[in-house]
């Protein structure tokens, strides 16, 4: 047996969203079981020697069916309604035990890479970077040009990318 589901959804989706919107569903999820029914079908088509031969009520059935299973599941679980700032409350904002490996490693590459650098140079990046001095400010406390520094700092920053992004 060969449905031709692109036809079978064109033509009957609106009415089964439609029908599971009047059977109590809000219509996202209305839309969502609707998708659901089609690729329910598409996953597992009647075998031959089930003897379906309508499937505009084959599909109406599986969207039933879909549609009890949802409610049963709305009885069963709690939902909770929050908005976004109480939602934001219960996210955990700390980073995973992976992230705070990696990051450890990559600031002792960063200080490793740092203590690499010509004395001016590391100095220049480290009043720039970490004092938050302009290139300007920066230039003025070592006393070089702002091209210099400027020079300085794009050699600090090449020097570290370089160190943290070796294979």
């Amino acid at each position: 047996m060969s449905w031709d589901l692109s036809t079978l959804f064109r033509r009957h989706a609106k009415d089964i969203a439609r029908t599971l919107h009047r059977r109590g569903l809000t219509v996202e999820t209305a839309a969502d079981l609707t998708q659901d029914t089609f690729v329910r079908l598409l996953v597992s088509p009647p075998k031959e020697a089930a003897g379906v031969n309508n499937p505009v009520a084959y599909l109406f059935r599986i969207a039933r069916n879909l549609r009890i299973d949802h409610q049963r599941r709305e009885r069963v679980l709690k939902m909770v309604d929050l908005s976004d700032d109480e939602f934001a409350e219960i996210t955990d904002q700390s980073p995973n035990a992976e992230t705070i490996v990696y990051d450890r490693q990559r600031l002792e590459l960063t200080k490793a890479a740092l203590a690499e650098l010509p004395d001016r140079t590391r100095r220049a990046f480290e009043l720039h970077r970490l004092g938050e001095l302009t290139i300007a400010e920066t230039a003025a406390t070592i006393g070089l040009s702002s091209t210099t520094t400027w020079t300085l700092l794009r050699d600090a920053y090449e020097h570290i990318d370089a160190r943290l992004n070796r294979p």
